[in-house]
């Protein structure tokens, strides 16, 4: 009935964005005599605000054409290498030269909590230069029909461990949030089963490991509501006339609400500027909040099953970090992984993964020699601050880069590493998720 009610609520609201878009070309056109006046500009400028803030968001594409090898510029393209009716493995192909050595490979692991992987446009792009970059796509349940069945916690395990037998273990996993519980899970399940596939290093930036530490807002709704308040009051199910049509879904606009109330100061500020931006005719201010929203509005929905067993687990009962997690009725071990370097990334600043929730990682996965570990605590920066904007560019992926090529080997030959560290660099700027930084 929710899903049903929000449609219907923009259906309604359709011809009121339609007007207003044709007000804004009219009012805006060159031949209009009255275009320059600031009656013209401000009506023009608010109807585009009207049909921005009311318009449904598809998907977004990575828009990643091509990039900078060796100091040369090179065209992009993307090729699925792995297709399943969840998700997509997604390889960015570089026009370089046969001969050239392969670059180590980079498996970039989306989170599946609402947005598209497009998200992490600009994390790819910060990677393409030096490696060869794959991505996790995951797939809106809304358009996935019921007849491929569920896709839950469990299997996204499985398609962990699936994709990481793909590269035969020649691969480095970034794990964006959510990912990392189940990286983990799917690494450890493979060392415990004696799988030499696994990878030669695993990345995880502000991953919600063990959330009992340092517990957000959001921790503490999971904890305070319990699983089954979830299932009542959040899940829906897709209506006539989508693909998904009978499928139970936790929607995503329900999830871009969350994240719209958790900075809705930020946000209406935003498009008060954006206003304003138009009316003065700043082109480029009016492109970067585009660009951002464009993407930050653009969500999927995710299936039902997956919702409420990572809110269970994760969440709730903390499975992981009580040693109590369970795939398959098979106990994961995460003192079975050995293989792999680990590497934290956190923000000082994360209003959804507490500091030192992901950083949990290391003391359980104590199979893993210290010389093969790395935290890395990022001063003045959000969650979305790990994995992309200025910051994450020239802060954290040059150590990221590093942790790499120390674990080329993974944990077959000996190298050194660089050990535990702490936050650095003290007082550089504001939360990464403001506006400006995370465009830059």
């Amino acid at each position: 009935m929710l899903y049903s009610w929000f449609e219907m609520g923009h259906a309604v609201v359709g011809p009121a964005r339609m007007a207003a878009d044709a007000s804004r070309l009219m009012l805006s056109n060159p031949m209009n005599p009255f275009n320059h006046t600031a009656i013209a500009r401000h009506a023009a400028a608010a109807c585009e605000v009207f049909e921005r803030t009311t318009r449904r968001y598809h998907k977004p594409s990575f828009g990643i054409t091509s990039t900078v090898v060796d100091g040369r510029q090179v065209a992009v393209r993307e090729r699925v290498v792995l297709d399943t009716p969840f998700c997509s493995i997604v390889r960015f192909e570089r026009d370089v030269p046969a001969e050239r050595s392969r670059d180590r490979r980079l498996l970039l692991v989306a989170p599946m909590s609402g947005h598209y992987a497009s998200l992490l446009s600009g994390t790819v792009e910060t990677f393409l230069p030096d490696h060869d970059v794959y991505i996790t796509d995951w797939a809106d349940a809304r358009e996935v029909p019921p007849s491929e069945g569920i896709f839950d916690l469990d299997d996204y395990v499985d398609l962990m461990r699936q994709t990481f037998t793909l590269f035969g273990g020649d691969v480095h996993v970034f794990a964006v949030c959510q990912p990392s519980v189940p990286v983990l899970a799917a690494t450890a399940l493979m060392e415990a089963a004696g799988d030499s596939n696994v990878p030669r290093s695993l990345m995880l930036a502000g991953g919600p490991v063990d959330t009992r530490i340092s517990p957000t807002a959001v921790n503490r709704l999971a904890q305070e509501r319990g699983t089954e308040w979830f299932r009542r009051n959040v899940i829906s199910t897709v209506p006539w006339p989508n693909v998904g049509f009978g499928r139970s879904v936790y929607p995503g606009f329900l999830q871009l609400t969350g994240f719209m109330t958790m900075n809705l100061d930020r946000h209406v500020t935003a498009h008060k500027d954006l206003f304003r931006h138009l009316v003065e005719g700043d082109g480029d201010s009016v492109d970067k909040h585009k660009s951002f929203y464009d993407v930050y509005l653009a969500v999927m929905d995710l299936t039902a099953e997956f919702y409420l067993q990572t809110i269970d687990s994760v969440f709730v009962r903390h499975e992981l970090p009580r040693g109590e997690m369970r795939h398959r009725d098979m106990k994961v071990d995460l003192t079975a992984i050995r293989t792999p370097g680990l590497m934290t990334i956190e923000g000082e600043k994360d209003d959804i993964t507490g500091v030192g929730q992901c950083a949990a990682a290391h003391a359980l996965c104590s199979g893993i020699p210290d010389s093969r570990k790395l935290h890395y605590e990022c001063p003045g920066v959000g969650h979305y601050g790990v994995f992309n904007g200025s910051r994450f560019r020239n802060e954290i992926a040059p150590r990221m880069a590093a942790f790499m090529r120390q674990n080329e080997g993974g944990g077959k030959s000996a190298h050194s590493g660089s050990g535990f560290q702490g936050k650095s660099g003290e007082g550089h700027g504001a939360d990464a998720f403001s506006f400006g930084s995370w465009l830059q």
